[in-house]
């Protein structure tokens, strides 16, 4: 659902993917390849919110803002499952992880990592290649190039996710039984742990 407010008609570049159950309203811009999951709240009703290439914010997420504020993902964000973002910049190639709180005027600096159920309180700067968990929040390490490519890694996958979606995404009835030859899904990826072992 795209909703005009106030004069404010969001702009979604064509190579992205909106779920038809997301709700993108007003001052919005999205950039190219980006993914936006069912039951995602983007709401540009007082403030703009620029969500630059390649970034994927997943179901269930809300981003919104204080009034005259501007909510930046920068290029290659990747905003976990039921994240909040509100009135923060987020740099590039970061991860915010699921159930995540970003709170105003928070600036998290370029390919940080920050860990699911994660609070970051008002007015944090967390430096480049962070990783932040707690609640309230902690810096713990820095993020290593190893984990760098292991995120960067997880982004790509949800790059490819949009022109999928837009091929292969298709209303259906449910099947009242599991065919004998349904196909098996692939493991392209691999969680941290899995990926350490």
């Amino acid at each position: 659902m795209i909703y005009e407010f106030n004069g404010y008609i969001p702009v979604v570049h064509e190579s992205s993917f909106v779920h038809p159950q997301a709700v993108v309203t007003g001052n919005v811009i999205i950039g190219k390849n980006v993914y936006v999951g069912p039951g995602a709240a983007i709401r540009g009703d007082w403030g703009e919110i620029i969500i630059e290439d390649n970034c994927n914010v997943q179901e269930n997420c809300t981003i919104h803002m204080f009034p005259g504020t501007t909510v930046l993902l920068k290029e290659m964000v990747h905003i976990g499952h039921g994240a909040i973002i509100h009135g923060a910049t987020i740099g590039r190639n970061v991860m915010v992880g699921m159930n995540a709180v970003v709170m105003d005027r928070v600036e998290v600096g370029d390919e940080s990592i920050v860990g699911a159920l994660c609070f970051l309180k008002a007015d944090e700067k967390i430096p480049p290649r962070s990783v932040v968990v707690g609640n309230p929040s902690k810096i713990v390490k820095q993020v290593s190039d190893e984990m760098v490519a292991w995120k960067t890694d997880g982004t790509q996958i949800y790059m490819q996710l949009p022109a999928d979606c837009h091929t292969m995404l298709k209303p259906c009835e449910p099947l009242r039984e599991v065919p004998e030859n349904r196909k098996k899904q692939v493991a392209s990826y691999q969680t941290w742990n899995e990926r350490k072992s």
